[in-house]
């Protein structure tokens, strides 16, 4: 049975710091792209960040280039997202996604996901 477990969200200033950290099991982790989205209140569930498989490449969302980097650990079998200059219009809750065949940025094309975690950006 594949697990993806999140941690890590919370309630943070604007301009401050988090890491998100999706621990996965029951799966070949190194096999797939694991990626982060997002999904504010009213909105849709948005592309974030991934990594693929050996984390020798990751993507971003332009709103989080340059302030988001996301990274794994295969033998821990961890994915994490380090979130910096948070802005207010980052609060949502977090989801973290494998991708077996893909580079992890089409949410429909995601194999597994978490329950997720709520981050809450106050400004």
């Amino acid at each position: 049975q594949v697990q993806l477990v999140e941690s890590g969200g919370g309630l943070v200033q604007a301009g401050g710091s988090l890491r998100l950290s999706c621990a996965a099991s029951g799966l070949t982790f190194s096999s797939y792209t694991m990626a982060w989205f997002r999904q504010a209140p009213g909105k849709e569930r948005e592309f974030v960040g991934s990594v693929l498989r050996y984390g020798s490449l990751t993507l971003y969302a332009d709103s989080v280039k340059g302030r988001f980097t996301a990274s794994r650990d295969n033998a821990k079998n961890t994915v994490y997202l380090q979130m910096n200059s948070l802005k207010s219009e980052d609060t949502a809750v977090y989801y973290c996604a494998a991708d077996r065949n893909g580079s992890g940025q089409n949410r429909g094309g995601m194999e597994y996901w978490g329950k997720g975690t709520l981050v809450t950006v106050s400004s």
